[in-house]
């Protein structure tokens, strides 16, 4: 067996620009494959990262039946002492309490329906990017100040900008008319027009007087440094809240499930193209063996004359796959994860991304995610894909006659 080996070993370097050309295109897709995964992974991280903090945050913990009937009476009790024992208890600050309200604004020359929201001004910037989106103006202060955040759409659509008054309509917790009249202290731009149109935000002790809501709210949002913590801190807030069975915990899944669904669509298309590239490499090492059978099929024919087996001839023609696609995988992997790791550490950027970005107030740079599976999941395809292409010029050799193979030279 080492003798076969050492052989094919031999055979692969007969034409060794010819070796080092097919090596080489495997080895460019493995970086490529290592490069594009990786990047992948991690600008999935970045969009669900970006998204949660824009305003649902990584975990909610919510009256059971209020995502998906918004009813004003499905409350949290104590929203603001909640909040406060889920920081002790997950360790982080941001954490923050809401509570929500459709009401209808008013201005002097229009009225619009809108989603008011009680926020705690000092907490709601740790949890969202909503306050660091002004474009004019400023955010709330922390108190029962009777003022209003707005988006852009609707600050055009009423008409108001900072100084201006805004009157709202709307009905309170215990069925009771809720009316109030807020200034405006800032405009903030999301860049997404649904939520610029629909959005507004006041202080949540002003937001609990005018809807005669107590000290109850509607949700408590938790924003955790990572994703890998979800799931454990979802298990210590269960365990924490249960004593409370009209309460649940919500992770990001359960509050946005079109995410995952917008990932899984993006990953198919993306495999799509890796398959491609894959194809093509298959196609090369085919190229690259079949060429090497066709022009020693006289000294095949010499071995299958002087006795040796079809089959140990196939089989070595699989070690020299396997010697030219291990080949490929060990730089591919090794150049692709070098790559990898130092825009891991310094980031991916394009020209105007970070403009883009900075308009949304969002990251400018992607940074790829190193695993096990991003360094070795497209390799490895490579590496099943050339070992395929292997079998047909190894097949040929089972049908191989003698006489014929000689003559054949």
């Amino acid at each position: 067996m080492n003798v076969t080996w050492l052989l094919a070993w031999r055979n692969l370097w007969r034409h060794s620009r010819r070796t080092w050309l097919t090596v080489g295109a495997m080895v460019f897709s493995n970086v490529l494959l290592v490069f594009l995964i990786s990047l992948q992974l991690g600008s999935y991280q970045m969009m669900i990262d970006n998204s949660l903090a824009a305003f649902s945050g990584h975990i909610q913990v919510q009256h059971r039946d209020y995502l998906d009937d918004r009813k004003i009476y499905q409350v949290v009790p104590g929203a603001a002492g909640l909040a406060g024992r889920v920081r002790e208890q997950l360790g982080v600050d941001a954490v923050a309490a809401r509570a929500e309200a459709f009401a209808l604004a008013s201005s002097a020359e229009r009225s619009f329906g809108i989603l008011l929201t009680g926020v705690q001004p000092q907490r709601e910037p740790l949890v969202s990017t909503f306050p660091g989106l002004l474009r004019q103006g400023r955010y709330l202060q922390e108190g029962a100040a009777e003022e209003i955040v707005v988006g852009a759409v609707l600050a055009e659509n009423l008409k108001v900008g900072p100084g201006d008054e805004v009157t709202f309509l709307g009905s309170g917790r215990d069925g009771s008319f809720a009316a109030a009249i807020a200034t405006v202290v800032g405009v903030v731009e999301s860049g997404i027009e649904e939520i610029d149109r629909g959005i507004a935000q006041v202080p949540l002790a002003w937001f609990q007087q005018v809807f005669s809501m107590g000290d109850a709210g509607h949700s408590v949002v938790i924003r955790l440094p990572s994703l890998d913590r979800v799931e454990g801190a979802v298990a210590r807030l269960e365990a924490m809240l249960a004593d409370q069975p009209e309460l649940v915990v919500l992770d990001w899944d359960a509050l946005q499930p079109g995410l995952r669904q917008a990932i899984a669509s993006d990953m198919a298309s993306a495999w799509f193209m890796y398959g491609v590239l894959l194809l093509l490499v298959a196609f090369s090492v085919l190229n690259t063996q079949l060429m090497s059978v066709l022009e020693r099929t006289r000294e095949f024919g010499v071995m299958l004359a002087l006795g040796m087996r079809p089959g140990r001839l196939a089989r070595l023609v699989g070690m020299e796959t396997l010697l030219l696609a291990g080949l490929g995988l060990v730089l591919g992997v090794l150049l692709g994860a070098l790559l990898t790791w130092y825009l891991s550490h310094t980031g991916f950027t394009y020209p105007g991304m970070e403009e883009m970005a900075a308009k949304f107030n969002l990251p400018g740079r992607m940074y790829p995610e190193i695993s096990l599976l991003s360094l070795l999941v497209g390799p490895l395809l490579v590496f099943l894909g050339a070992m395929l292409a292997a079998l047909y010029p190894a097949l040929r050799l089972l049908r191989l006659q003698p006489v014929a193979a000689m003559r054949a030279a």
